[in-house]
């Protein structure tokens, strides 16, 4: 009988306090190197930037801020939550950014595996925790987004934690509602959930976890989005009709940051706005996926379900920055637990993720990436290749399942 990574953490328990020592001495050396690698904590600024315009009465999408002038793209709930940063000075704010999302790996890890194995105990589910978080906190989209000061490891938390909730929580849902509110593609999940939720209802005539979770993550969003439209109208109204709008407000669809299937087919094309090729492959692909993700939910496989979904949802968005990927830690984690017979399957997923590979390529002020050759291309494309490897690989694993039962 073969046996998970998981598993074998268990049958050869290292010590809670070295896994806890492990994990602070691998933090450490991360701060350490950021400081080195002289960060500039550009995101949180626009962030601060975005409180402080609230605070002024400004207009919030008139702002620009940071040497880059970058302007607000969230909606402007997300305004609205950042005013905190400004009660504190610039060195103290991003202190407190980088050690925040420290913690922030540590819950993204912890509820990963709650997902995927509910059943580990408390001891173990803290030991392997640390363990994991000691590496992951390595891979490249963890990097970037302390780098930035970005909040992707916070709407993946909020998400999960709403996905980990008991059976019956009136609770769940708020995450994602409110994670919504801030960014709007955790919204895909709203859609898995609906859907799995009808397919369960229709099938055992009743109720489900699936469909409460997605009403109230729709309640949430309607009614945060709401209130912020009566404090702030006039950016609410301008962000919900045009600035959503503005794909191009957020960066050039062709930089290699850019890791969805819009960012691909820009520099496959060599153009900066791929158009329609963009809209039908997003649709195609994304349809297939969320149909994968909707047919593991309804099987009862909820980590499965949950991944794919967030994948997908990171390449049918028109901008995902590489930063935006840390969603390849459940991804990661789900590999090595079901890894007993594709263990290369795994190392090849965690090499993507933590060989830095699409900054190979180059990426230089004048926009290089509108000329990549077919070695560039590929290297640039790596996350979206990845997922995409996999939907098929699972999508193959099924069929062969179904055959088999024939």
């Amino acid at each position: 009988m073969s046996v998970s990574v998981l598993s074998k953490t268990r049958a050869r328990p290292w010590p809670l306090a070295t896994a806890a020592a492990v994990c602070l001495l691998s933090f450490a050396a991360f701060w350490v190197a950021q400081r080195l690698a002289h960060v500039n904590m550009l995101d949180v600024m626009v962030y601060r930037a975005e409180g402080e315009t609230v605070r002024a009465g400004g207009d919030l999408y008139a702002m620009r801020a940071t040497s880059a002038n970058l302007g607000m793209t969230y909606p402007p709930f997300a305004a609205l939550l950042f005013v905190p940063l400004t009660l504190v000075g610039v060195p103290l704010m991003r202190t407190l950014t980088t050690a925040g999302n420290l913690l922030l790996v540590v819950a993204l890890v912890q509820l990963s595996l709650q997902l995927i194995r509910p059943s580990l105990s408390r001891t173990d589910l803290w030991r392997t925790t640390l363990w994991v978080a000691a590496v992951v906190v390595w891979c490249e989209p963890v990097w970037t987004t302390l780098r930035y000061g970005q909040i992707n490891l916070l709407i993946a938390v909020a998400v999960l934690w709403d996905l980990t909730r008991r059976e019956g929580s009136r609770w769940a849902g708020l995450g994602i509602g409110l994670a919504t509110a801030v960014k709007l593609t955790p919204g895909l999940f709203v859609v898995l959930l609906l859907a799995a939720g009808l397919l369960l209802w229709r099938r055992d005539r009743g109720m489900n976890q699936w469909l409460r979770t997605a009403l109230t993550a729709t309640g949430v969003f309607l009614g945060t989005t709401l209130a912020v439209a009566l404090a702030l109208p006039a950016d609410s109204k301008r962000f919900w009709t045009e600035t959503l709008f503005e794909t191009g407000r957020v960066g050039f669809a062709e930089e290699t940051a850019n890791q969805s299937i819009r960012g691909v087919l820009a520099r496959l094309m060599h153009t900066d706005d791929p158009g329609m090729w963009w809209a039908v492959t997003a649709a195609v692909l994304g349809g297939a996926a969320m149909v994968l993700a909707v047919r593991a939910a309804v099987r009862g496989d909820k980590a499965v379900a949950v991944v794919v979904c967030a994948l997908t949802a990171l390449m049918i968005s028109p901008i995902s920055w590489s930063h935006h990927w840390v969603w390849c830690v459940p991804l990661l984690i789900l590999l090595a637990d079901r890894a007993t017979r594709a263990w290369p399957v795994t190392g090849a997923v965690a090499l993507a993720f933590a060989s830095f590979a699409l900054w190979w390529v180059p990426h230089d002020p004048g926009r290089p990436e509108l000329d990549q050759n077919a070695g560039q291309m590929l290297l640039s494309a790596i996350y979206p290749l990845t997922a995409t490897a996999l939907f098929v690989g699972y999508a193959w694993t099924l069929r062969r399942q179904a055959v088999a039962k024939e």
